[in-house]
């Protein structure tokens, strides 16, 4: 398999094939890559430590700067230098010549993760063309345009395929922010659904207590995950899928089956909550407040009273007038207005009573005319500053105070407010991709540099209910996660930390120094890669969850081929820490008892290792 990219997610994801699926990987990456420091993508595993050290050793051997290169003899062997297949192939973009000296002609599958959409779309035309049967996974952050691509390659493909080989050269457009960001959003609020959608099918995952954990659970659900028992490190990695990491600490436990549901008494646990029919990648629920002005942003709240009390007095006039002169209603109401509007109407050899209240009605006219001015000036001011950003609003609070407006923070706020939480979003950047989202959705912003004196005071971070920092900028984080920490001690902050050993240690030291609140870092790098790998592997990995520091992948599997599916029941398929059947693709109901047959096409809740063991 062949990895093409310039961050953490192109290392991570090669680590992932390697020491999680056993695939033989090569990494392309640009000249600089072989003297900086690699990020660090996992905690010690010795199979993708063993890759970064063979990789490393290639990388001195290889050439290829700006165009294709080849291996020196003496790495890997003369003969056939990708003989391990653990290469680094360095070029400063995916050309043509750089594709075939990476062996695409000859791969099972590409991963084109650069940061930028027009290099990933520019490469993956390529080596459709080297290779029609190739299968292709893009990192594209237009999602409508990935649907266009992914139709077009899918289609090239098809076409090429004459013979009816049946090759699997699919193609895959995935986003690292839309992977990432229903777990950061649903870190940073708690009680909220931990939500995986695509096409016709909505997966809702939910955090339960521990008293409603265990036989508690309400029938109907499943129990996707046993989070680690309270005191115990949720950011430690001991070996996946055990419940202790050797010092007796239990850790979180991904898919249980029913006895261990039954004997994790204290345990808190992510059930199923519902798997229903959706209507499309956009049924979520809406977002507030995006149509429209709302009739009470055009006028302010002393102003709204004024015109309340206004009308009032012109209804008790009315009355008062029908009373007095035996008028008839309408009449009396009438006669108020031609007073209150001094349209000369003298009450002259009239009543007493009827004289006095023609005055009092001129007099309250005369009150009127500066309200309504002012209601006409202040709704003009309100519709010309209704594209400009919002501020917070006076008396805000149990919101979510969003830091960075980037790609993974425009994702984040739109998942944040589809969830109907209140958010303040502060950006530094005034050209941000995201101030036009916020816009759109009326969320207050605040320009300004969050590391400078009263920009968190001004996102009313004091009474705000959590932190999320997600800037591209792990010391920027980490200064506003400690800033806001002084200001309220007990303030729920998520980090999005780009090293993982780094997150860690943050983390602990911050759970050491702030025991009642809680603090969770996440890698973009460290939720995404498990989705691409999936799809380089020929699954439709339809999203991931964050489970503490591990993840739980819920992919769409073919039943044809599999013996561990084929022929047995939804019950009987169900492997406790590896995979479990949630559903069967185009129905909403799944009875245990059913049958899956070659034709089937399930949905499953797997690790990373269980969707590996499927093959």
């Amino acid at each position: 398999m062949v990895v093409c990219g310039e961050d953490g997610l192109a290392h991570r994801l090669a680590a992932e094939l390697r020491g999680v699926y056993g695939e033989r990987v090569t990494l392309v990456v640009p000249p600089n890559e072989r003297t900086a420091r690699p990020p660090v993508v996992g905690r010690a595993r010795a199979a993708s430590a063993a890759l970064f050290d063979r990789v490393v050793n290639a990388a001195v051997g290889s050439v290829g700067r700006g165009g294709g290169g080849a291996p020196t003899p003496g790495v890997g062997g003369a003969a056939d230098p990708r003989r391990d297949g653990d290469l680094v192939w360095e070029a400063t973009e995916p050309t043509e010549a750089v594709l075939a000296e990476a062996g695409v002609e000859r791969a099972t599958a590409l991963a084109l993760v650069y940061d930028d959409d027009e290099t990933n779309i520019r490469a993956a035309l390529i080596a459709r063309r080297l290779n029609p049967g190739l299968r292709l996974v893009l990192r594209l952050y237009n999602r409508r345009l990935g649907q266009h691509i992914e139709e077009l390659l899918d289609q090239v493909a098809t076409l090429a395929d004459r013979d009816g080989a049946g090759a699997d050269a699919s193609t895959t457009v995935l986003s690292d922010a839309d992977t990432a960001a229903p777990a950061l959003a649903a870190t940073a609020v708690a009680g909220t659904s931990k939500v995986v959608q695509t096409e016709g099918l909505l997966l809702r995952a939910v955090e339960r207590p521990p008293a409603v954990s265990g036989p508690a659970v309400p029938a109907g659900l499943c129990t996707l995950a046993l989070l680690s028992a309270p005191g115990t490190d949720p950011a430690s990695d001991g070996p996946a899928g055990n419940g202790s990491d050797g010092n007796g600490e239990q850790e979180p436990r991904l898919l249980p089956d029913d006895e261990e549901v039954r004997r994790a008494g204290g345990r808190a646990a992510i059930v199923l909550e519902q798997v229903s029919s959706a209507g499309g990648p956009e049924s979520a629920a809406p977002a507030r407040g995006v149509g429209g002005v709302p009739l009470a942003s055009l006028f302010s709240r002393r102003l709204r009273w004024s015109l309340a009390g206004s009308v009032g007095c012109v209804i008790a006039l009315a009355v008062a007038l029908w009373l007095v002169t035996g008028t008839h209603p309408l009449r009396a109401f009438y006669l108020t207005l031609l007073d209150l509007f001094a349209i000369d109407d003298p009450a002259i050899g009239q009543s007493l009573g009827r004289q006095i209240l023609q005055l009092l009605s001129g007099l309250v006219g005369l009150l009127l005319l500066p309200v309504l001015l002012a209601a006409v000036l202040e709704a003009l001011g309100t519709f010309r500053t209704a594209s400009a950003l919002r501020r917070p609003p006076r008396g805000l609070g149990g919101h979510v105070v969003l830091l960075g407006l980037g790609k993974i923070g425009t994702r984040v706020l739109t998942r944040l407010r589809e969830l109907g939480v209140p958010v303040v979003c502060v950006e530094s950047d005034p050209e941000a991709r995201g101030l036009a989202v916020a816009r759109r959705l009326r969320v207050p912003v605040v320009l300004g540099d969050v590391t400078q004196e009263g920009v968190l005071e001004s996102a009313k971070i004091h009474r705000a209910h959590a932190l999320l920092a997600v800037t591209s900028s792990d010391t920027t984080n980490l200064e506003a996660a400690l800033y806001a920490r002084t200001v309220r001690p007990d303030l729920r902050v998520v980090l999005r930390l780009y090293d993982d050993d780094f997150a860690t240690a943050v983390y602990r030291t911050l759970r050491a120094a702030y025991p009642l609140a809680l603090t969770r870092s996440r890698s973009v790098t460290h939720l995404a890669a498990p989705a691409f790998a999936g799809a380089m592997l020929g699954r439709q990995v339809m999203g991931a969850i964050a489970v503490e520091r591990r993840v739980l992948l819920f992919a769409a599997v073919d039943v044809a081929g599999h013996p561990q599916l084929e022929g047995r029941t939804v019950r009987e398929a169900f492997r406790a820490g590896s995979w479990r059947v949630l559903a069967l693709e185009g129905r909403t109901d799944t009875a245990p008892g059913h049958v899956l047959t070659r034709g089937d096409r399930v949905v499953v809740a797997a690790t990373r290792r269980g969707l590996a063991e499927l093959r």
